[in-house]
């Protein structure tokens, strides 16, 4: 068994250290997008099969309350992204055991959390659902659809994200892809067994909203799952035993993930100030918006992907010192995310009607987001080159940076790029805003990004001729 545990670790290593960057970045990013895939499939499941009541308004209500679930995302970046990144760079560092301390922290970290907001949900079920803009035709459905998916699945739904990033940044991106894939299949699956079979005609979102549940579930067993089976051969566990940490590391497990989770919050603010401008227009605006932000994750969950593989290796060659490498995967992502995004401005261009119509029937849903469509497609390429650098500088560490970029991206230039063009342009400014405030962002992230690897040469050429010297 020790022979073995020994090759698996070196096997990993020589993936981080002196494996072809493409291939080394394939392994760690395909299943990572795999699952990301998935993850969009299981997202657009419910509204396709949500659309098929051919009920704006609960497609409606689906969207407004789908803001909260996101949420979740947040709370797991917290925890795993920051509790991902530092376990990578302390591989990096030979150091094992501070990971495996990380590992455990982060995970009783996220649980905790979790909780938390699951009992502030049920507390505040209906002005939260009010807040976010239900209209009285769409107040019930979002209740029903919040009860489920939040108060009762934020605790499983919210470990397996975290778990899954700890997982990958641990160097099984296999693991990680094959759990999230797992639970997006089973919630395609049992969608429409709880919609159309189980529940009565009428109880659709219900339906959609116990299916996501029950799938999360499901992924949260298989990563525990995984972690039993791989507590022997690497840094995860989830003993109690192993939470205690130093007050520094858990400083650096907050420097990283404080930025993500306010990044990803401020995220969620955008689309609640969004949801409710677009509800004014009506209600058969915001479902057609909510399709089209659906169909805006194909793209965003490629750019994704490639961003989860690439940042453990990022941050295990940044730790090691091997700068040029750690470039070297950050230009390749890059390159592949831009592609992506260029295909898909072409194929929503030229076929935005059909892609609107696997959702809705309804004409004047399907008119509004053939146009909608059309004009969103544009932001993806400055979305996703804005994700990359983001995720490089959380790899390397750069917490101040990651959360100056979250900040401007999400806060300090979506929000009054929001705002004015609803202001002066109306319903079509809304859906163009993104566009602009990552085009903007974009500018901001480039030269940041530039100066952070221009300080980092700069000091290993210092450091080199001190080498020397004492040699």
């Amino acid at each position: 068994m020790a022979g073995q545990e020994k090759v698996l670790s070196d096997a990993k290593r020589r993936l981080f250290e002196s494996a072809p960057v493409g291939k080394a970045l394939l392994t760690m990013a395909i299943p990572s997008i795999v699952s990301q895939l998935i993850t969009m499939v299981y997202n657009l499941a419910d509204t396709y099969f949500i659309g098929k009541s051919n009920d704006p308004y609960k497609v409606a209500a689906a969207t407004l309350v789908g803001v909260l679930y996101f949420m979740l995302n947040s709370l797991a970046n917290l925890f795993g992204v920051g509790g991902g990144s530092l376990l990578s760079r302390l591989l990096g560092k030979k150091r094992d055991q501070e990971a495996r301390n990380v590992s455990s922290f982060s995970f009783y970290g996220s649980f905790l959390l979790a909780a938390v907001y699951s009992l502030l949900c049920l507390i505040f079920l209906e002005p939260v659902t009010r807040l976010l803009g239900a209209s009285e035709n769409t107040i019930e459905y979002a209740k029903s659809y919040l009860f489920w998916v939040v108060v009762v699945g934020a605790i499983p739904s919210t470990l397996s994200i975290t778990m899954s990033h700890l997982i990958r940044n641990a160097g099984y991106s296999k693991e990680s892809g094959f759990g999230l894939t797992l639970g997006g299949v089973c919630n395609i699956l049992l969608d429409p067994l709880f919609m159309f079979v189980i529940l009565p005609k009428g109880n659709e979102v219900t339906g959609a909203a116990v299916a996501t549940l029950l799938s999360n579930v499901i992924s949260f067993g298989y990563f525990a799952y995984v972690y039993y089976r791989l507590r022997n051969k690497s840094v995860l566990t989830l003993s109690p035993k192993a939470v205690r940490i130093s007050k520094g590391l858990m400083k650096e497990v907050f420097a990283i993930g404080l930025p993500s989770a306010i990044t990803a919050l401020l995220a969620n603010a955008v689309l609640i100030i969004k949801n409710n401008l677009t509800e004014h227009y009506g209600d058969i605006e915001l479902a057609a918006y909510g399709i089209v932000t659906k169909i805006d994750m194909l793209p965003l969950n490629i750019g994704m992907g490639l961003c989860q593989g690439m940042m453990p290796l990022v941050a295990y060659n940044y730790a090691s010192g091997d700068y040029q490498r750690m470039k070297a995967f950050s230009r390749a992502a890059q390159v592949w995310g831009m592609a992506t995004a260029f295909a898909f401005i072409a194929l929503c261009q030229a076929f935005a009607p059909v892609i609107i119509r696997l959702f809705i029937q309804h004409p004047q849903t399907v008119s509004y987001g053939t146009r909608f469509l059309r004009i969103a497609c544009l932001a993806p390429p400055f979305m996703i080159s804005n994700f990359q650098k983001i995720f490089c500088l959380q790899a390397m560490g750069k917490g101040k940076e990651s959360l100056l970029l979250g900040v401007l991206r999400q806060g300090a230039i979506a929000i009054p790029v929001l705002l004015v063009l609803n202001h002066f342009v109306g319903l079509y400014g809304v859906v163009v805003s993104q566009t602009i405030s990552d085009g903007l962002t974009f500018i901001v992230s480039t030269v940041l990004y530039r100066k952070v690897y221009k300080a980092l040469m700069l000091r290993r050429e210092e450091k080199v001729p001190q080498e020397t010297a004492r040699e």
